[in-house]
């Protein structure tokens, strides 16, 4: 698969996997831990994959909820799957959209205590879920397993740590401005001289993510547009001006 990528005023398309998207100052760290298994051997990994078992949701559907309790961890092998809280109120924020090789069900990975938040499909997906139990087992047997699991661990909560990061320094017109360039970044296409957005997101998921409503992004999106930074019709985003976007996660409109 093809990653636009835009690097100092210039877009070019490099070899890359569909990355994990979540709010960060930092565009490159977005998919680390999507490689945590890959210190394992061929057999080793055959071994993991034997002690879990494959399951498949359609869009839409849930994976766990908030305050259910912890089984394990499902790892993700295809498709696409948010995280989310929702307060008291109802009203939700989404955590991270994590795509394939990233796991989901954590922290808790042995078991016990309840979920702090949830995981909805974003799109069908396979998953390979291991119980708390086999969980254990393997890292009793297998050292290089224990330490994907830290190194996986370790990348969650640095996702987690750049979100709050965002969400306490950041007004919520620079969340969204950054989050349509992590957007391009990550699902841009070059064409001509504008990126666009071939994953589909509509006005509400942005707000889930920026933590802010679909009538302000709305409005903030056509602010955006009448600046000439984007172009936003129909469920197709445009970014026009990547450049000045930027310049948007750093000076509130």
């Amino acid at each position: 698969m093809l990653s636009t990528r835009k690097m100092k005023g210039e877009a070019v398309q490099t070899p890359d996997r569909v990355s994990a998207v979540y709010l960060s100052e930092v565009l490159s760290d977005l998919d680390e831990g999507a490689d945590f298994l890959s210190r394992l051997t061929a057999d080793e990994l055959a071994t993991v994959r034997a002690a879990g078992s494959v399951c498949r949701f359609r869009k839409g559907e849930g994976v766990f909820f908030q305050g259910d309790r912890h089984s394990g961890i499902w790892l993700i092998e295809e498709g696409s799957v948010r995280t989310f809280y929702a307060g008291p109120s109802g009203r939700e924020i989404t955590l991270a959209l994590w795509t394939h090789g990233h796991f989901i069900g954590g922290p808790e990975i042995f078991g016990g205590g309840t979920h702090m938040w949830s995981a909805d499909v974003q799109e069908d997906v396979e998953l390979l879920y291991l119980t708390g139990a086999r969980i254990r087992q393997l890292v009793d047997s297998m050292p290089s397993f224990a330490i994907c699991l830290i190194n996986g661990l370790v990348a969650k909560g640095k996702c987690y740590s750049a979100l709050v990061q965002m969400l306490g320094t950041r007004s919520v017109t620079e969340r969204l401005a950054q989050l349509l360039i992590i957007l391009g970044d990550t699902h841009g296409r070059a064409e001509g001289n504008r990126l666009v957005v071939e994953k589909k997101i509509t006005h509400d998921h942005l707000a889930a993510i920026v933590g802010s409503t679909r009538q302000w992004v709305t409005m903030t999106l056509d602010k955006f547009q009448k600046k000439g930074l984007i172009t936003a019709c129909r469920g197709r985003l445009s970014i026009e001006n990547y450049d000045l976007l930027q310049a948007e996660t750093d000076s509130s409109c």
